[in-house]
C-alpha cells in the first residue's frame, strides 16, 4: 500500500500514464504507426512489470498478463527493427 500511496503523492504520473496509454494503444491498432506504439508502450510497460515483480507474494497468476503483454510488445519491436535503426543512425 505504501507503493501505491508513493504514486498518489505525484499528481502528475498518473494522468501521464494514462494518455501514454491511450494514445500507445491506438497508433497500435494501425500497421503503418505500431512502431511508434510500441516505443510508446515500453516504458509503461517495463513499470508495469516492476510493479508485478516487487509485489510481495510472487505468484504465476500475478505474473501470467504481464509476462504475455511484454511478450507481444517485445515481439512488435523486434519485427520493427529496422525502423529502430534509422532513429539511432
Amino acid at each position: 500500500m505504501k507503493q501505491f500511496g508513493a504514486f498518489g503523492q505525484i499528481v502528475w504520473l498518473m494522468p501521464l500514464i494514462a494518455v501514454a496509454e491511450i494514445l500507445g494503444g491506438l497508433l497500435f491498432i494501425f500497421p503503418k504507426t505500431r512502431a511508434l506504439a510500441a516505443l510508446i508502450i515500453l516504458p509503461v510497460m517495463l513499470g508495469i512489470l516492476c510493479t508485478a515483480f516487487s509485489i510481495p507474494p510472487l505468484t504465476a497468476q500475478g505474473l501470467g498478463i504481464p509476462l504475455v503483454m511484454a511478450a507481444i510488445l517485445l515481439w512488435v519491436i523486434i519485427e520493427n527493427r529496422q525502423k529502430y535503426l534509422a532513429l539511432v543512425s
